[in-house]
């Protein structure tokens, strides 16, 4: 490359100036997530049938929740049931628990304890469960 005018003399000059980049950064992004993580979450689907989302997740471990098998089988069924009467979005009500669920995907979205479900809206949603 002729630094002084920035013109490349060749194809590859050009591929090795800009793609390198993003391939490295690819790399970096692949990195973080353990094959650990990865392993169990696909143990954790492969239990339940359902999918939590990252924010849900977060949801659960920040409210110090945690679904015993049973709650665990109780979502599960009341995902089928939205999905038998043709739910997209679907609150999951079981004991003091909302759960907002992907029923196509099975992935629940989001969910909540009992002190933040008093008073609150639930808004796109076209249906409701409760188990």
């Amino acid at each position: 490359m002729n630094k002084i005018n920035n013109q490349f003399t060749s194809i590859e000059q050009v591929a090795g100036q800009y793609l390198k980049s993003t391939q490295t950064y690819s790399t970096e992004i692949e990195r973080k997530v353990s094959f650990e993580d990865i392993l169990n979450g696909k143990k954790a689907e492969q239990i339940s049938g359902l999918k939590f989302s990252k924010h849900a997740s977060m949801r659960l471990e920040e409210r110090n929740i945690s679904l015993t098998e049973e709650q665990n089988k109780r979502l599960q069924d009341g995902v089928e049931k939205a999905d038998e009467k043709g739910i997209r979005e679907s609150l999951v009500m079981i004991d003091s628990l909302a759960f907002i669920v992907n029923v196509p995907n099975k992935t629940v979205v989001t969910a909540m304890d009992q002190t933040e479900t008093q008073d609150s809206i639930f808004t796109n949603i076209d249906g409701a469960v409760i188990m």
